[in-house]
């Protein structure tokens, strides 16, 4: 790729005079013949920590002939200004701006795509729907269309502990400083103090809206899918954690919509764990040479929505590969899909209802042990174990052995008629693959928040014993359970470490034949074609770009203190979000970057105002002439009728300390 420009370092100028920093690759002809433009648009530090990633994708569009480019958001890597929130007003307005200003650009021809995963995706649509005349078409990877729904704070309106996690990442985050090299020598560290005293700590701040109000509308394009006029193709995996999305855009969005969904984490697709990987570069440029350029590749004449049916698997905290096979649907709801129900009767999964029986389950606080993630990074042990392990804290109901395969495709579903007994409740659902062994593969859970059964702008209390009527949509999915295998389902009042607990033990009751799971079941069409064959993706370019310092280590376990009885799941990695690799220098810029993240959720099985979930991290970038270095420390802890969160943070340049602060939070719970 010799023939293509790299330039390090472009200024783009915002209407309030802040300069946003972008690295862009540019075609040799790209200065005498204007071609298209490909933008991402992300926080995650251009310079340094998305380096390499970057280099996997963006000099392979220019090869095909775009330039591409990709632009830190304000506050983050050498980009001026400071970070108010993820997807601002200020942020989804200076996306606006950037398409219009790559469109004015001598190499650009006035023709913009916009891609991302999960943030970049979120941009990606909310970037669209402002409806800039420049941008074309977009692809977002692994993103949402609803913040409330499928983001990481709420999860069936409970209170979800990705909310404090991925907040604390980003108070690291927040507080990294601009490279001298970059913005200046002389004032590096006064933009790097402007974002040490601006940064709110992001937990606490969520944490202060607790129903469906403004701050999730915002930026959620499910409010208005009109806005968004584009052509869109989006990029997903079942182990990620916005599994829904697909299905609602495919349904709502007005303009062409094309889908992929593949098995994989949170990666892109030509990196995606597990495999199969898919050529997701040359899927793009197929995609973009049809919208930007208007050559037609074909791709559009396929059935717009392919998806990846997992073959049953044993149950794994960790999946390297999934077997299965690929299908496509021509529309979504889809023709091919009909519903199953199964009720739910004494213990069992029954195909018609049997009432009589009432049966309770008082969960333990600590139930949720094989839980895993709900979003997994493909991280050795983030996927969920083997169900077996929850399953005595937790209502079952078996199906029968299936006497003929199911193709599950799309969101099941429980309704449920349940009653509590304290004030405040939730009710989480997992629907397991039961091998003839007795081993048992999650397939896909959901949850409910029982004070949200009426509104999820107005929490209303429960009246303890009284029946309420709920459905608990579960993500989605795509699986085959095999001939021989049972349908189960586990009803739980707890689900720690992914939901903070309500505020007291509660004891659900469900009574035989009220309740019933619907199934999506997928009916292969006849004289159907197979699927174009996804290509592998390219080997990646062998040249060295980073030299390993120091090598990490990882520890992932779940911890029974047996002289108090706690249980702790502790998560320790050296290394940043994706893997234990420790220290390393990217040879062409000279800087080594550390990461070292200690992330643990305490609680005991019979208190839930135990709970504890703390993080402690720190961050450092080492050159020649320049070192600095970050410590950050959050903590979130609650009472039956506030939360308590406590945030740290110390910066150290050179070996000084230049900043240091603690704050302290105090917000009352409402339904959470």
């Amino acid at each position: 790729m010799s023939d293509i420009e790299v330039i390090e370092t472009v200024w783009i100028p915002m209407p309030d005079g802040t300069k946003l920093a972008a690295r862009l690759w540019l075609p040799e002809t790209a200065r005498t013949s204007p071609m298209p433009c490909i933008l991402e648009y992300i926080p995650y530090r251009r310079r340094d920590r998305t380096r390499m990633r970057d280099e996997s994708m963006h000099p392979h569009f220019a090869a095909a002939g775009y330039a591409s480019i990709r632009v830190d958001i304000r506050g983050y890597g050498d980009s001026e200004g400071v970070s108010e929130d993820e997807y601002s007003h200020q942020e989804i307005q200076d996306g606006h701006d950037i398409v219009q200003w790559i469109a004015d650009q001598d190499w650009c021809d006035g023709n913009v795509g916009m891609f991302g995963k999960s943030w970049g995706a979120y941009n990606a649509f909310q970037v669209a729907a402002t409806r800039p005349p420049a941008l074309k078409a977009i692809a977002p990877v692994m993103g949402t269309d609803d913040r409330w729904r499928e983001d990481i704070h709420f999860y069936g309106g409970c209170l979800a502990n990705d909310n404090f996690w991925w907040g604390s990442i980003m108070q690291l985050y927040n507080a990294m400083p601009p490279d001298p090299e970059i913005v200046g020598a002389d004032r590096w560290l006064d933009m790097w103090r402007e974002r040490l005293e601006g940064a709110e700590f992001w937990p606490a701040m969520w944490l202060e809206h607790q129903t469906h109000e403004e701050m999730w509308r915002r930026g959620s394009i499910c409010e208005n899918y009109s806005d968004l006029q584009v052509p869109v193709y989006f990029f997903g995996g079942w182990m990620d954690l916005y599994r829904d999305t697909p299905f609602r855009i495919a349904e709502h969005l007005g303009g062409p919509v094309k889908i992929l969904m593949g098995p994989w984490a949170h990666l892109y697709p030509h990196e995606g764990v597990p495999g199969p990987k898919a050529d997701f570069v040359g899927e793009l440029i197929r995609f973009w040479d049809h919208w930007l350029k208007g050559i037609d590749t074909g791709l559009m004449d396929e059935p717009p929505l392919r998806f990846f049916l997992q073959d049953s698997a044993a149950p794994s905290g960790t999946h390297l590969q999934r077997t299965g096979r690929w299908v496509e649907e021509p529309s979504w709801p889809s023709p091919n899909i009909a519903e199953q129900t199964f009720w739910l009767n004494d213990q069992t999964l029954g195909e018609t209802a049997q009432s009589g029986t009432a049966m309770s389950i008082c969960s333990p606080q600590s139930f949720g042990a094989a839980a895993g993630d709900m979003c997994s990074f493909a991280i050795p042990g983030d996927m969920a174990e083997d169900c077996r392990i929850d399953a005595g804290g937790a209502l079952q109901f078996k199906g029968s052995p299936l006497t003929e395969p199911l193709d599950l495709l799309g969101q099941p579903s429980v309704d449920l008629t349940v009653s509590a007994d304290q004030t405040q409740a939730y009710v989480a659902v997992l629907l397991v693959d039961e091998a003839p062994d007795g081993a048992q593969t999650l397939i896909a859970r959901g949850f409910c928040n029982l004070n949200h059964r009426d509104s999820d702008t107005q929490p209303t209390p429960i009246t303890p014993g009284e029946d309420m009527t709920v459905t608990v949509p579960l993500y989605g999915t795509g699986y085959h359970v095999p001939e021989g295998h049972r349908i189960t389902l586990q009803i739980a009042s707890a689900y720690w470490p992914v939901l903070w607990p309500a505020p007291q033990p509660v004891t659900l009751m469900i009574k035989s034949g009220m309740s019933r799971l619907t199934l999506p079941i997928r009916v292969q069409p006849d004289g159907s074609a197979e699927p174009r064959p996804l290509p592998e993706p390219e080997p990646p370019n062998a040249a060295p770009r980073k030299t390993h310092v120091r090598n990490g280590s990882m520890e992932r376990s779940v911890h029974t203190d047996l002289t108090n009885g706690e249980v702790t799941h502790r998560f320790f990695l050296d290394g940043g979000v994706f893997g234990p690799v420790g220290d390393f220098r990217l040879d062409d810029i000279g800087t080594v970057l550390s990461d070292v993240s200690d992330r643990r959720y305490t609680i005991h099985p019979g208190d839930p105002l135990s709970a504890a979930a703390t993080m402690e991290q720190t961050a450092g970038f080492d050159r020649d002439g320049w070192s600095a270095k970050i410590w950050t420390y959050s903590e979130q802890r609650a009472t039956a009728t506030e939360f308590h969160l406590t945030s740290r943070l110390k910066a150290w340049s050179g070996g000084e300390l230049i900043f240091e602060e603690e704050k302290t939070h105090t917000i009352p719970r409402n339904g959470m």
